[in-house]
């Protein structure tokens, strides 16, 4: 074992000697010459924006979500797309043979001479086909599935995962091609390996939605080379995952107005202004413990408002059971919607409608007071450009800034205050 490790080390030396390694030594920051080598157009335009404007060359991405959630149509159509517009694709796969995936292709129309599928499992082979083909974008599905058979593990295990990232990311930077790999994701959601790959990679994305459902949320939650929490929207049909380009509209399209419960929340999606529908019901629970349940809302979250509308506001809501829904299967954290689901609880328990033509933003605090949010005038303008007419918000503060016309503000310090002034006793 000992002669195992000198052997290494030397021949680790040996390499670092004649600059095989490819490393070199400390430079000053400003002696590092900056590449000029462009991003790679990426044809989809709300891949692109979660990119941050396109591939980098030399770049490694993770692409995670549940099974069935429609990761494997996504990238091959990017592929399919990319051999069309810019050059050679190298599409790996380790799950399905050619002939599904040809199948696949043709179904929905994704079919190119640039797009080469190569089904394999061993690593050696798959750096060997990609260092032979030199393509624009290799797609590594998934990684989970693939080996290095200089490891005893099985596929799919840390120790294979963690070096199969780290070969890739090698291989991207020596390169100078953008890799793509798939990941799997685990019972509570995070990509398997457990989170080794997420420290490896430039680009962590993950696709989210209801697997049942039509709509999907493309998520940039780590990226090297642009800004975080930027969103993609698609919409699931039989022609594959296509984007939505206005997806303020797709998710109120089937709103009932009039409805006690249902409120309009203005959210920020990274730099992406969405309107998205808030319902809430609440109902005498038949137990001692009142149940709270949410979708697409953080349980805390819930809890918190349901405190202060119990203490603060006096509705009795320790004998209610409440459940709280985003509809289009997205998952909303940002504070900027606590009034919206504040309003929401409150109509459902009074059973009166909200006006349907208001839209809602604004923090919730813990003494029930109303706190500012930010990018107030992107929101509004959001509201104004669907076509709502008033909104409730936060009170301005003296030096607002640019506050865009056409839409009613109304503003209030509290809770309480909101609840009075769009909810009535009557």
């Amino acid at each position: 074992m000992v002669d195992h490790i000198e052997k290494a080390r030397e021949s680790a030396g040996a390499r670092r000697r004649a600059g095989g390694d490819g490393s070199r030594g400390a430079a000053r920051l400003t002696d590092i010459e900056l590449s000029a080598e462009p991003r790679i157009p990426v044809p989809i335009e709300e891949f692109s924006r979660v990119l941050g404007g396109g591939l980098v060359p030399g770049s490694l991405v993770l692409l995670g979500g549940e099974p069935g959630i429609g990761k494997s149509t996504l990238v091959l159509d990017l592929s399919a797309q990319l051999a069309r517009t810019t050059g050679r694709v190298l599409y790996v796969s380790g799950e399905e043979s050619a002939q599904q995936i040809r199948l696949r292709a043709d179904r929905l129309g994704w079919v190119d001479a640039n797009l080469f599928l190569l089904t394999e499992t061993d690593l050696d082979r798959i750096v060997e086909e990609i260092e032979t083909l030199k393509p624009t974008l290799a797609v590594i599905d998934s990684i989970q599935t693939m080996r290095d058979a200089a490891l005893a593990a099985s596929p799919g295990l840390v120790s294979q995962v963690r070096a199969g990232a780290i070969r890739m990311q090698a291989l991207a930077k020596r390169a100078g091609l953008s890799v793509l790999m798939i990941g799997h994701v685990t019972k509570d959601g995070h990509i398997a390996g457990p989170r080794v790959l997420e420290h490896i990679v430039d680009v962590v994305l993950y696709l989210e939605g209801d697997p049942f459902g039509q709509y999907r949320l493309l998520r940039g939650v780590k990226n090297r080379f642009g800004a975080t929490s930027e969103v993609g929207v698609f919409e699931m049909r039989g022609s594959g995952l296509t984007q939505v380009e206005n997806p303020s509209e797709l998710f109120l399209e089937e709103r009932v107005v009039n409805t006690p419960g249902s409120a309009i929340a203005i959210t920020m999606e990274g730099t992406r202004p969405l309107l998205v529908e808030l319902q809430a019901l609440t109902s005498p629970s038949a137990f001692g413990n009142p149940r709270r349940t949410p979708n697409g809302i953080d349980m805390n979250r819930l809890l918190l408002i349901s405190a202060v509308l119990s203490k603060r506001i006096g509705l009795k809501l320790w004998e209610q059971d409440i459940f709280a829904n985003v509809i289009g299967g997205l998952r909303i954290s940002e504070p900027a919607s606590d009034l919206a689901l504040a309003l929401a609880i409150a109509s459902s328990y009074y059973d009166r409608a909200l006006p349907a033509d208001l839209a809602l933003v604004g923090e919730v605090g813990l003494s029930g007071e109303v706190r500012r949010v930010g990018q107030l005038e992107t929101r509004l303008n959001e509201a104004r450009k669907i076509g709502f007419t008033r909104a409730l918000i936060p009170r301005l503060r003296r030096n607002q800034g640019a506050i865009p016309t056409g839409i009613q503000l109304l503003e209030v310090k509290s809770v309480a205050e909101a609840i009075r002034a769009v909810l009535p006793a009557g």
